[in-house]
């Protein structure tokens, strides 16, 4: 799990500041969502076999947990706040607790018209016991 807290803006002025959220040099994006979500709710339980993505918390808070596909891995789990950021890697199986009402984006290196999007992702039991 790649789990960046705080991103703090690289360049302030009396304009305002300049945050770069990713520029790695090799991630394509091919897909930016802005989603929403109500306290208490849960989202995801499932893996991609292909896809990968990072999510970039705007306003609220998560719970999020993620384990490897294959091998017997434990649970990791992130507290996910504003201003925070945490990658999904493919064949990771994740799941999303929301903590707070939330706003956040997801930055996908497919992408997610709904046919290519149900090809690629298994649903799977929930993370959370």
């Amino acid at each position: 799990m790649k789990f960046t807290k705080q991103i703090k803006p690289e360049f302030v002025d009396s304009r305002g500041g300049i945050t770069k959220l990713l520029d790695d040099g090799k991630t394509n994006i091919k897909s930016i969502l802005l989603i929403t979500s109500k306290t208490g709710s849960i989202r995801s339980n499932h893996y991609h076999k292909k896809d990968a993505h990072y999510i970039y918390m705007i306003s609220g808070a998560m719970e999020y947990f993620e384990k490897p596909v294959k091998g017997n891995t434990k649970t990791k789990k992130v507290v996910v706040n504003a201003g925070d950021m945490v990658y999904t890697p493919p064949m990771a199986i994740h799941t999303s607790r929301f903590t707070k009402n939330s706003v956040f984006m997801a930055f996908s290196i497919k992408s997610r018209n709904q046919k290519a999007y149900e090809k690629d992702t298994i649903r799977v039991p929930c993370l959370i016991k």
